[in-house]
This record gives C-alpha cells, sequence and structure tokens, in this order.
C-alpha cells in the first residue's frame, strides 16, 4: 500500500485514539500513540523466541516496535479494552492472538500462559490507576512470567509509576531503562522484575 494510502488510514486510527481518550482518560492514558523511539525503549531485550503479552495495546505502536525486535507475532499476545482498537490490532496483526478485555484480569485471559511469558509490555496509564489496582495488575502479569521475566511500563512522570508499598508487597524491584525524549509527551520506561 503505497504512503498515499495509508494517511486515511491513519487520521482514522488517530481519531479512534483521541475520541477514546477524550471518552475515558483513565483507560487511555495519552493523547497520540506511543512513537517509535519510545517503542525501541519498551520492547529493549525481547527479541527471537521470546512470549510477549502487551497490555493496553491501543492501536499497535509499541506492537510494531515488538516485532521489529524480532518477536514473532504467533508468540505475541495483545490485551486491549477498546473494541475498536481489538479489530484495528486483529487487522495490523492478524496472527498475534487478540483479546478483548480488562488487563487487570490477565490471568482470566491468558491462563494457559501462566509462568510461561518472558516480557509483558504495558501501555496502561499506572500513574492514574489505585494502588489496588496496580496490585492487581503486576500480581495477574508476575503469575504469567516465567523466572526471569520482566514488565515494562512508561511513563509521563519523572517518578515511579508504582510506590514503594506496592512493590515490596508484590515482592518486585523496579529501575529505569530510559527516557523517550522525542516522544509526545516525552515518557521514562521503567522495568519490574522479581527482588
Amino acid at each position: 500500500m503505497a504512503n498515499s494510502e495509508l494517511q486515511p488510514v491513519r487520521e482514522r486510527q488517530l481519531g479512534h485514539f483521541l475520541t477514546s481518550w477524550v471518552r475515558d482518560p483513565r483507560a487511555v492514558g495519552a493523547i497520540a500513540p506511543s512513537s517509535p523511539s519510545l517503542g525501541r525503549l519498551m520492547a529493549r531485550g525481547c527479541g527471537a523466541g521470546a512470549r510477549v503479552v502487551e497490555v493496553g495495546a491501543g492501536t499497535g505502536a509499541l506492537t510494531r516496535a515488538i516485532v521489529a525486535a524480532g518477536v514473532a507475532e504467533r508468540n505475541l499476545y495483545l490485551v486491549e479494552s477498546d473494541e475498536r482498537f481489538v479489530e484495528i490490532l486483529k487487522t495490523r496483526f492478524p496472527r498475534a492472538r487478540t483479546v478483548r478485555g480488562d488487563a487487570t484480569w490477565l490471568g482470566q485471559h491468558l491462563e494457559d500462559l501462566t509462568g510461561t511469558v518472558d516480557f509483558v509490555i504495558s501501555g496502561l496509564p499506572l500513574l492514574l490507576f489505585s494502588d489496588v489496582r496496580k496490585r492487581r495488575l503486576l500480581a495477574s502479569a508476575f503469575r504469567l512470567l516465567g523466572d526471569g521475566g520482566a514488565f515494562h511500563q512508561f511513563t509521563y512522570g519523572g517518578i515511579c509509576p508504582v510506590g514503594r508499598r506496592v512493590l515490596d508487597g508484590l515482592g518486585l524491584k523496579a529501575s529505569c531503562l530510559g527516557f523517550a525524549a522525542l516522544n509526545m509527551p516525552p515518557a521514562f520506561v521503567y522495568r519490574f522484575e522479581r527482588a
């Protein structure tokens, strides 16, 4: 498809993104899809043979970066709550398993993956989550993650989006992977692992 033919598709997808953000900013934490620089940072460490779950996959901006890092679509599991985004994801990544649902209940959606996932990549607006929702999301994600698995999260705040009390309660540690200055708005990426 020529670049000029892609433009109307991109405009429609951006329109869906903005409409969803206006309707529920707590579910869609940004006003525009993630930039390629943020995608590369979020996909750091992912590669051929890795099994990856992406939560809050939106229109697939981070998904493209995960695939570009070498992850096969058949090893990619996308969780998204917005029905329109789910249809976009199914079209863009037909070999990935796409699930419509609340990411804080990952175990219900992807129970068959328990203990076998290498990375969970999150585009969810964790700064807007209560501690209860953060705890539920992380506990659910780490049930899916195998030994050495990691959870990657971006945030627009300069601090870790998960507080010490929640991390300690789940036996997790956080480290900053880097800063995507070219994203709109600029974003920090954090990696969560078992302590």
